[in-house]
């Protein structure tokens, strides 16, 4: 991978790491349609990383009262009904699926399930779970993020671990189960949001140990694709939040489905071949 290979990417990654379109699908895909080689599972974790730090600043209030919160209710016990305390462990709970399928699954995930024909799949099939969703959500009494339960927590943790494949989306999945549980799009984003910073930080931290060995990118152009996908990745929070509060997902929807038809097609008719751009 040489430096503009890195911007691209990492363009893409901040881009599509909110949204609903699953950026670990777009991140293999457009390398498979420009005849690049694919990034591969360490690169976007680590690119991940940028993005992350994103929602570190953007909810930094939120995060804070989390932790001040939690940490008080550890010695007091009286103070362990606190919304924020609550979430804290909420977050703790709803990260233990992701970690121990990602733990379990490892070496499928960076190889089998990074085929273009499992991701156009996903991409299909959990665009249209999201769009079942959304229209549920627009038929109940939608439910704001302080009433979480732990029920709901660990639901919300077990549809983030199917983001462990290309194409399902981390924010997809997790939002589709928010609104199918009956959340507000904005509740169901928000804790989406805030779900995700443990698992990405640490498989983030764990893959950088890989960078630049093996058939892993070299760590210049991984930071610099870091680095783009922290700035554009904060612009996008801002604006996906502010959309969806007036907004359904179905643009999204429609998107994915026609993407993940497109990629099925192109394989089918061997434009593309199923491990385009695979390292082995």
């Amino acid at each position: 991978m040489d430096w503009f290979h890195g911007a691209v990417l990492g363009l893409i990654q901040g881009l599509t790491e909110f949204l609903p379109i699953s950026s670990s699908a777009h991140l293999r895909v457009s390398s498979a349609l420009l005849g690049w080689d694919d990034p591969g599972a360490a690169f976007t974790a680590v690119t991940q990383l940028g993005t992350e730090s994103a929602v570190l600043i953007y909810f930094r209030k939120d995060i804070a009262a989390i932790i001040s919160a939690w940490t008080v209710s550890l010695f007091r016990p009286d103070r362990r009904q606190d919304p924020n305390a609550r979430l804290g462990w909420f977050v703790i709970m709803g990260t233990l699926p992701i970690g121990i399928l990602g733990a379990a699954f490892q070496h499928t995930i960076e190889t089998s399930l990074r085929d273009l024909r499992v991701i156009g799949t996903t991409l299909i099939v959990f665009g249209l779970i999201l769009a079942v969703a959304d229209r549920s959500r627009a038929v109940r009494n939608a439910r704001p993020i302080s009433s979480l339960t732990l029920p709901h927590a660990v639901g919300y943790g077990l549809a983030q671990a199917l983001a462990l494949i290309p194409g399902v989306s981390r924010s997809g999945g997790t939002i589709s189960a928010g609104l199918l549980l009956g959340y507000s799009r904005e509740a169901a984003a928000r804790y989406s949001f805030l779900l995700a910073i443990p698992a990405v930080l640490a498989s983030g931290t764990l893959e950088l140990f890989k960078i630049g060995e093996g058939p892993a990118p070299a760590w210049g152009p991984t930071l610099l694709a870091t680095a783009i996908a922290f700035v554009v990745g904060y612009a996008a929070i801002a604006w996906f939040l502010k959309y969806i509060s007036h907004n359904s997902f179905m643009p999204f929807v429609v998107y994915r489905v026609v993407l993940g038809v497109v990629l099925i097609a192109l394989v089918g008719t061997g434009y593309l071949a199923p491990d385009a751009g695979a390292v082995e």
